[in-house]
């Protein structure tokens, strides 16, 4: 029996490619350009599978393909606001995420932008290569303690958790959270953490504030004016979850008028492009959506999506369907 044909829109580590290449019939993504729609389009019609990433925008245009071949949208990612969930129902796709394997590695980034912008970090390094720094003084570059503060999140699934038990059992801080489905009881009670009854009692208690929230129209610009106008002026806002779930303009001017501190975001609305004014402020870190971007969870995120893609034409449920 001919393999399934599956077309792979980015370039994957090696080693998952690799393996794809064992199971599949598999177009690669050589120079790794993006796709554009009429090249979706037309993987969709062409082939069994297709395995999108973040950075495909699979919208109900895309989705609108004619015949359609494909069966499954094998996603090379957790999260799934790029692909238009209803349409893919609607024609009959199944789609699939990768889960649980990136989670410590997103965690990392969200940890690694707090230290950084509370530290100043970025701008320090800056300072040292444009050869600006004239030796050590007590009151040079001063930046803002992290251990023992108050870590605020919103959300707390998997990369929350994995970013509170860092926080709580390496730097000793405080952790509350909002979340409408908190998790089990044993792990709260193990990062002593405390729940709040909304958003905005986290946003108003905490020194560090970290999202952990999903994408899409129901969190579109979550965090606005208003809320940003709740934190405390010393406080960070850290997001390595999506990037429209702020409201880029209102923490642009927040950070101008010092409303807060400062900001670290590896998320953008828009991506890649960023907002000109981010690139000028030293009270933001900007990171290139590097949350997965580790060897080892870039192959874990190819294989997993490999199993799922592969569970399906086997005639199997594949574990992380998501439509």
């Amino acid at each position: 029996m001919s393999k399934p044909r599956v077309i792979i829109t980015r370039k994957w580590p090696e080693a998952a490619e690799a393996e794809a290449k064992k199971l599949f019939d598999v177009q690669l993504n050589k120079n790794d350009h993006p796709m554009t729609v009429a090249e979706l389009q037309e993987a969709l019609r062409t082939a069994d599978a297709v395995c999108p990433t973040v950075s495909d925008t699979i919208s109900a245009e895309v989705l609108s393909a004619q015949p359609l071949k494909c069966k499954i949208l094998g996603n090379f990612g957790v999260g799934f606001n790029h692909i238009d969930l209803n349409a893919a129902k609607e024609r009959g796709i199944i789609v699939t995420n990768t889960p649980d394997v990136l989670t410590d590695c997103t965690a990392d980034i969200a940890m690694t932008l707090m230290l950084m912008v509370a530290r100043r970090a970025g701008e320090g390094e800056r300072h040292v290569r444009n050869r600006e720094w004239t030796g050590w003084r007590p009151t040079h570059m001063m930046g803002t303690k992290v251990t023992g503060k108050t870590l605020g999140l919103i959300g707390m699934g998997r990369i929350a958790r994995a970013m509170a038990h860092k926080a709580h059992h390496g730097f000793g801080m405080k952790i509350i959270f909002n979340d409408p489905y908190p998790p089990p009881k044993e792990i709260v009670d193990n990062l002593k953490a405390e729940s709040r009854n909304t958003m905005e009692d986290v946003l108003q208690e905490a020194d560090f504030v970290s999202l952990h929230c999903p994408g899409g129209k129901e969190t579109y610009h979550l965090i606005n004016k208003e809320r940003l106008a709740l934190m405390k002026p010393g406080a960070f806002l850290i997001n390595s979850a999506r990037g429209d779930v702020i409201d880029p303009k209102a923490l642009i001017n927040a950070l101008k008028k010092g409303t807060i501190a400062g900001a670290g975001l590896d998320v953008y609305e828009g991506e890649p492009k960023v907002q000109e004014e981010f690139l000028t402020m030293n009270n933001v870190i900007l990171f290139p959506h590097l949350g997965s971007a580790s060897t080892e969870t870039r192959v874990a995120m190819g294989m997993r999506a490999i199993e799922n893609v592969n569970a399906y034409f086997n005639g199997e449920k594949p574990r992380d369907r998501v439509v």
